[in-house]
């Protein structure tokens, strides 16, 4: 039998594209964490997002690619096939009857971590993960500036990475621009935004 890793991250997104940024923050997670898998997880049909995402075909294909050189990375695309918003609470409590000997670790962004109590069924989320948090660069708020409350009730802990202002809102705009994408996503991430046409004005 397999043996089951004693640790599991989750990192889920939309990946819209999956940048460099993302593709730091999982080697970090791994290094920081002693990850024996780490689960990458697109969101289905966000339950935060204005924007229509791209289709999940795509945005898997596209993760697979950008992870490709992480051995522990592992693309799910568990959210992508349920009916209706997609939520983090489900995809935890469905690991943790699936893994039920190993400890999850949900890697969230800051400005996800200031926007928890509003999360659906947010108070099972500590009781499913430890929730490990990364500061945006270009966040205004630091660090310090959770409240400890918001900490403690979520028993939050910081991952450390270098700053690496990437954002997939940048990589759409510049597609769309016909400007350079090459210092923000993977060759072969760009080269399947140009196969697929992803991201083009209309």
């Amino acid at each position: 039998m397999t043996q089951v890793p004693q640790r599991i991250g989750v990192f889920g997104g939309a990946f819209d594209p999956p940048h460099l940024g993302h593709v730091a923050l999982a080697q970090a997670a791994v290094a920081q964490l002693g990850l024996g898998q780490l689960l990458v997880v697109p969101t289905g049909q966000a339950a935060h997002k204005q924007r229509p995402l791209s289709p999940a075909v795509h945005r898997l294909a596209m993760c697979e690619l950008a992870f490709a050189q992480l051995p522990q990375a592992v693309v799910d695309a568990r959210e992508t096939l349920r009916s209706g918003p997609s939520y983090t609470v489900d995809t935890l409590a469905e690991l943790q009857a699936q893994y039920p000997q190993a400890r999850l670790c949900l890697l969230i962004g800051q400005d996800q971590a200031l926007a928890l109590d509003s999360w659906h069924r947010a108070g099972e989320l500590a009781r499913l993960a430890t929730i490990h948090c990364v500061a945006r660069p270009d966040s205004a708020e630091k660090p310090g500036a959770i409240a400890p409350p918001l900490l403690e009730k979520y028993g939050l802990q910081w991952l450390s990475m270098p700053a690496m202002p990437h954002s997939a809102t940048d990589v759409r705009q510049r597609v769309a621009q016909h400007q350079s994408i090459e210092t923000l996503v993977s060759d072969p991430v760009a080269r399947y935004i140009a196969t697929h046409h992803l991201y083009q004005s209309p």
